[in-house]
């Protein structure tokens, strides 16, 4: 037995609920409905800061643990800026049952994700997801013609250096998703179509999305992105602009001089070699017919 259960058997109980959530950008905040603060776990879990959660509802088998996460948004905790930039998404979530008066001894009821969040009127509610989410995704390799690793990692190896990435100082900004940047005369355009704009001063410090279209003259750069930014933007923030690929042999070969690494099969037949047949004379190659 726990030194939690130990204690729950002598029949006077001092428990409280605990939770520990570490989101993706590394933050870790510690909350608990005791009336003081109280350390679980090496986390400083803070009073009084309006997070609740519902009734756990736990399976035997591998259906999502069902509960969800209330509070209040306060300036120091939880924010609505940080909501609204996406900061909190996937974030992990560690639920305890502590002995308020020896915070040492306690047990874990529960362990997962934040999913969906809505936020209004001062308070927000966050669906939480148990571990068996994640085996709700699609796993294996895809066999096809353009490769299916992403830039710059262990498949791929790609450097992602000067060559292929830029800091640049934002000129002005639109909607949140259409950026100006002094001219980058080293970088062809649409060089960065297809890659990643990650903010790294200001308040979207940390964000990133995908970029759509990538377009310069001798004058200036126009990058836009696919989604706007959940944050704001200003003048004079700092950019980390990544190359993009299409995924393609041909272009795995003359923009990153990596083909030993292309992981895809653009010998692979296509949808229409499925309709060739037989035939004397012309070509019957798997074209299109």
């Amino acid at each position: 037995m726990t030194a939690l259960s130990d204690h729950l058997a002598s029949g006077a109980s001092s428990v409280c609920r605990a939770w520990v959530v570490t989101r993706t950008d590394g933050v870790v905040l510690g909350f608990t409905d005791h009336d003081r603060d109280l350390i679980v776990d090496g986390v400083q879990c803070t009073a009084s800061t309006g997070l609740s959660a519902g009734a756990l509802q736990a399976t035997s088998g591998l259906a999502v643990d069902n509960s969800e996460a209330q509070g209040a948004l306060s300036h120091d905790a939880i924010t609505e800026a940080d909501i609204r930039a996406g900061r909190w998404d996937a974030a992990e979530v560690v639920s305890y049952l502590v002995n308020w008066a020896d915070p040492a001894a306690f047990e874990i009821v529960f362990r997962g994700t934040l999913g969906e969040i809505s936020w209004g009127e001062g308070a927000f509610s966050a669906e939480l997801r148990g571990l068996s989410e994640a085996l709700n995704v699609t796993r294996g390799r895809v066999f096809q013609g353009r490769c299916d690793a992403v830039l710059g990692d262990t498949r791929c190896k790609v450097e992602m250096g000067p060559l292929f990435a830029v800091e640049a100082e934002v000129r002005s900004v639109s909607e949140g998703r259409l950026f100006v940047f002094d001219a980058l005369r080293e970088y062809a355009p649409k060089w960065f179509e297809r890659g990643r704009l990650i903010v790294i001063s200001g308040e979207a410090a940390g964000l990133e999305e995908r970029i759509k279209t990538d377009r310069g003259n001798d004058t200036q750069r126009t990058v836009e992105l696919w989604s706007m930014l959940r944050a704001p933007i200003v003048p004079g923030d700092r950019i980390r602009l990544e190359a993009g690929c299409d995924k393609r042999a041909e272009t795995c070969r003359l923009k990153f001089n990596n083909i030993l690494n292309f992981r895809g099969f653009p010998s692979i037949p296509g949808e229409d070699w499925l309709m060739a047949y037989p035939t004397r004379d012309g070509r019957n190659d798997g074209g299109s017919l």
